[in-house]
């Protein structure tokens, strides 16, 4: 039995996601990550997330982000773990973090006590969070919070993506929804990535889509047009309950009003970060 209010950990987590997000479009993350001698954009950007993870290889790194194309994956990893170590990479991804809220967001929110307030309840909230089958959420996990405010809202605001994430790809297993597909159908529902974003960062080719989406057509899921029929819109509609259940208890412990408050003080770091040019303006296009 559910003490909250439909929906409003989902709510919450939109709020939070682009924040952490922010850093994989930030030019800062390139200053860094060129300092440590990273050339590559792809290197880099699969680096950052999965150095939390240790030294590990296109395999592990394939299983924990789901909808990569594990070709794309082996032509970087392990290796990139000769250009800089995991420990390098995770402090200089938080340098980046760093200065890219500073940059987005200024000097008075990066110290104000709005800030304050949402690390501290970002934080409450994830010590409900649970290890098990989570793998990005169990490594990040292990990392040491920063000190500073606005580093510890993005740190809290990282694991509680990834928790999120890490129940998400149970759902989208147990719906039979393989990695593109699980893509094209999302992006059908006009909050997924543009084709040209996902197939350039994920390393499929557009044939690739295609294929992705014939199958879901013959299973009734994709109408002609590309948009999802009612029988997709009630698959994702589940996807998206499922993970709801699985990601519950982070925010069953914040407590309605916490989850409440700390949506309201996330909606206006987000926005802040959407007005100051955070994300490109065509990333979640359909075209």
């Amino acid at each position: 039995m559910t003490s909250l209010p439909p929906r409003a950990g989902r709510r919450c987590h939109h709020m939070l996601n682009p924040m952490h997000s922010t850093v994989y479009f930030s030019p800062d993350l390139d200053t860094e990550f060129r300092a440590l001698g990273f050339e590559d954009p792809s290197a880099m950007r699969l680096a950052s997330r999965s150095a939390a993870m240790g030294a590990v290889g296109a395999g592990t790194v394939a299983a924990a982000f789901y909808n990569y194309n594990v070709e794309l994956l082996a032509r970087h990893l392990p290796a990139v773990w000769d250009i800089a170590s995991p420990a390098d990479v995770v402090a200089a991804r938080l340098r980046a973090v760093d200065t890219t809220m500073r940059r987005l967001l200024g000097e008075d929110a990066v110290a104000s006590a709005e800030m304050a307030e949402a690390a501290e309840l970002a934080l409450r909230a994830t010590e409900a969070c649970t290890r098990h089958a989570r793998p990005l959420y169990s490594a990040h996990a292990d990392l040491p919070v920063p000190e500073e405010a606005h580093l510890r809202y993005w740190y809290a605001a990282t694991l509680l993506r990834e928790h999120r994430g890490d129940g998400h790809l149970v759902a989208l297993l147990s719906a039979g929804l393989d990695p593109l597909e699980a893509m094209v159908s999302h992006t059908a529902t006009g909050m997924g990535m543009n084709p040209r974003w996902a197939l350039g960062s994920r390393g499929w080719r557009r044939a690739d889509w295609d294929a992705a989406a014939a199958r879901l057509k013959e299973r009734g899921l994709l109408a002609a047009d590309g948009e999802l029929t009612l029988e997709g819109v009630a698959q994702r509609d589940a996807v998206e309950e499922q993970t709801d259940r699985l990601d519950a208890a982070p925010y069953e412990h914040l407590g309605a009003a916490g989850v409440e408050r700390l949506t309201e003080l996330g909606k206006g770091f987000r926005n802040a970060a959407f007005l100051a040019g955070a994300f490109p303006a065509d990333l979640s296009d359909k075209g």
